[in-house]
């Protein structure tokens, strides 16, 4: 896996790059499983009374969801990796595998995984990469990724390129999981997780080089607060440029910078050993 640099034919192209797709099994011909295909409808950011709640969203390229198998509860049968495949609507690759009993399902593609490969899930099976189990069988120290927060719901936490957490401890019921922004947790044993790092980890480097390629992926150009009107937003109005005046907000007057948006008594308040630490040299650390 790698980034390809485009030949610099124009502006776009000169500043843009692409991944080269090598972990693909057959990344020229992406034809998805049909029977794990369902229709994504678009909502412009729009909720069901045609309100904009989320800015500069619309458009974009037509996409299908694939079904994703994050509870992974078929325990105890192998299944082989048909293939690794592009998944348009995450980051990661993503697995095509197939039970012993015919049935298919598709699940995150962990970093190192590739076509013909036997994963499992369970308490039982061995801590290799793509098995699925609890937390109370994984060796403490290990690199998992899509860990559930609460047994049986699913895979929550790390499901983006390259994301992985790290077993750091475990006593009686409870595990002690580090997450990639530095935030300790601990969570039941009983909840699952995957071994190994998400696969694709070289997607943050990616540039897409021009704004076109922006509105394929479904975002609008981001207007600025001080360039708008009074009416519009508490930054905007001033003869001339201005810096806004005031501390960075949103148009309803909500300071973008250093507030705190969790809330004080949220019950999984009490999960949290150590806070990640805030700003932005620290994010991913």
């Amino acid at each position: 896996m790698g980034i390809r640099q485009y030949k610099p034919t124009s502006a776009g192209r000169r500043a843009g790059s692409v991944s080269d797709f090598a972990e693909c099994t057959t990344p020229r011909a992406n034809k998805p499983e049909k029977s794990l295909l369902v229709p994504k409808k678009k909502s412009g950011g729009r909720n069901n009374q045609g309100v904009v709640c989320v800015r500069f969203r619309g458009g974009g390229h037509k996409r299908m969801l694939r079904l994703i198998d994050f509870k992974r509860k078929k325990d105890d049968s192998p299944a082989k990796v048909l293939s690794i495949e592009y998944d348009p609507n995450r980051s990661a690759r993503i697995a095509l595998i197939q039970y012993e009993d015919g049935t298919k399902s598709y699940i995150l593609a962990p970093n190192g995984l590739k076509a013909d490969d036997t994963v499992a899930s369970g308490e039982s099976v061995e801590p290799r990469l793509g098995n699925s189990m609890p937390l109370k069988k994984v060796p403490v120290g290990m690199t998992i990724h899509n860990v559930e927060m609460q047994p049986g719901r699913g895979g929550q936490i790390c499901r983006t390129a390259g994301g992985s957490a790290v077993l750091t401890a475990r006593e009686g019921d409870w595990a002690q999981v580090t997450l990639p922004s530095g935030e300790t947790r601990r969570m039941p044993s009983s909840c699952r997780a995957t071994i190994g790092s998400l696969s694709n980890p070289d997607h943050m480097n990616i540039s897409l080089g021009k704004a076109g390629r922006k509105r394929w992926l479904g975002r609008k150009p981001h207007n600025r607060g001080v360039s708008m009107n009074p009416v519009d937003h508490p930054m905007g109005g001033g003869e001339g440029r201005t810096s806004g005046g005031r501390n960075p907000c949103s148009p309803t007057a909500v300071l973008a910078k250093g507030g705190k948006t969790r809330k004080k008594r949220k019950p999984s308040n009490n999960a949290i050993i150590r806070r990640r630490r805030s700003g932005p040299r620290f994010a991913g650390s």
